[in-house]
């Protein structure tokens, strides 16, 4: 069986008399029955409500939905073929499914430990160049803890781009064009890339699930510790089996396309030993990824029910996750094509910045690389402190930057920090 799509128009997981329930043991798959979408109604998003003002806007919204409403519901046909296809039991996708993997069985949290780029740290055991603490750092830490601050320290972000030639968010319109994803991958994994993802949907994205075994092989030639990361529009649990049986690391769940049966979804993936992101736009679907406690979590400013973009939309909902070091990985993405509002979002508290169509074909991308990677954070405690034009390196010290007014070493109104 294939879910069927609740598509949230006035808000994100609204709560329903239908609910997403696993179905019995001679049914492996996930069913959430549907809901009669009503007219374009008012959308609450944090810190405002959007809604349509005007018959023009309102036919023109609709129109936009109808496309990501036939976008998904041509994933479900696409899917039934494919759960056809791998019908046998003894199918590795469908196998791939179908079994729990525990103890020294399940992979190790290589999306988790790229995102956060533990590799880095000269004290983690992740670093296979890890030095043994001196017995300052250790006071160090232990004064920490004693002021319950034992977490707060200085953060390393993470580039992720997002290989496409194509987006649904921009329709009729290509990005780059190349023969593979794998060879776009290999290269920005050389620049210093930690996660690629790949989409997989040919209609919305141009790519399909060969770029994505062809990208793991290419990823794992060049790096021991980027991850790739399965994007797309995800509707059957099936897609869970394709990104396993592939080699991916991760795969990307979108909450406003799998509503309620979210929770099923990230509860089967770890099962299966795959890592999830969970792509949110708005407060609701953020506080709903974090009751169905998703470790990953991306904020979008791109709103896929009325197919806009909110280019502040990541930076307002950036304080509804814990502190440095907590359980949950936040990284931010949709439109962002500037290095001054990367390193905002990573001020405020981010652990990655997602970027891709600016990605793609640019010459810039060396440039989004470096300064995302090349300097380190504050906790993200202090991201309320108004310190966001504060840049430091990777030893922690303050350095000016390309950003206007900067403070400089040994600069008066620097030496508090």
């Amino acid at each position: 069986m294939v879910i069927r799509l609740t598509l949230f128009l006035a808000t994100a997981f609204v709560s329903t008399s239908s609910a997403a329930f696993l179905l019995p043991p001679s049914s492996s798959s996930f069913n959430v029955p549907s809901t009669t979408a009503s007219a374009i109604m008012t959308k609450k998003v944090h810190g405002s409500n959007r809604s349509s003002t005007s018959s023009s806007s309102s036919t023109t919204t609709t129109r936009l939905f109808e496309d990501l409403h036939g976008a998904i519901y041509r994933k479900e046909h696409e899917m039934k073929r494919v759960n056809q296809q791998h019908s046998s039991l003894s199918d590795p996708v469908r196998m791939a499914v179908g079994y729990v993997l525990e103890g020294d069985a399940r992979p190790p949290l290589k999306l988790a430990k790229a995102l956060r780029r533990t590799y880095d740290d000269p004290f983690s055991p992740d670093n296979p160049n890890v030095k043994e603490k001196t017995q300052q750092e250790i006071d160090r830490e232990q004064k920490l803890l004693e002021y319950g601050m034992a977490d707060a320290v200085m953060r390393r972000g993470s580039f992720i781009v997002d290989i496409k030639r194509k987006s649904l968010s921009r329709p009729g319109e290509t990005y780059a064009r190349y023969d593979d994803a794998s060879m776009v991958a290999e290269a920005m994994v050389r620049l210093g890339a930690d996660v690629v993802f790949v989409n997989v949907d040919y209609a919305s994205y141009g790519g399909d699930i060969t770029e994505l075994r062809s990208t793991v092989k290419a990823v794992r030639r060049v790096s021991e510790t980027a991850a790739v990361v399965m994007k797309d529009i995800v509707v059957d649990e099936i897609q869970l089996g394709l990104a396993k049986d592939a080699g991916a690391d991760g795969i990307v769940l979108i909450a406003s396309v799998l509503g309620p049966a979210l929770g099923n979804f990230l509860d089967l993936a770890t099962t299966i030993g795959l890592e999830t992101i969970v792509e949110c736009h708005t407060r609701n679907e953020v506080q709903a990824a974090l009751d169905a406690l998703a470790q990953n979590i991306m904020v979008s400013n791109y709103d896929r029910l009325q197919q806009r973009y909110y280019p502040d939309q990541a930076y307002k909902l950036a304080g509804m996750f814990p502190g440095s070091g907590g359980p949950i990985i936040c990284i931010a993405g949709g439109g962002i094509e500037d290095t001054n509002e990367m390193k905002k979002l990573l001020a405020v508290g981010y652990d990655g910045i997602v970027v891709g169509r600016a990605a793609m074909g640019s010459t810039r991308a060396p440039e989004f690389i470096r300064a995302v990677r090349d300097r380190t954070l504050l906790p993200a405690e202090f991201s309320q402190w108004g310190l966001e034009d504060v840049e430091f390196d990777m030893d922690g010290n303050v350095m000016p930057g390309p950003k206007s007014d900067v403070p400089i070493p040994g600069d008066d109104s620097t030496s508090f920090l």
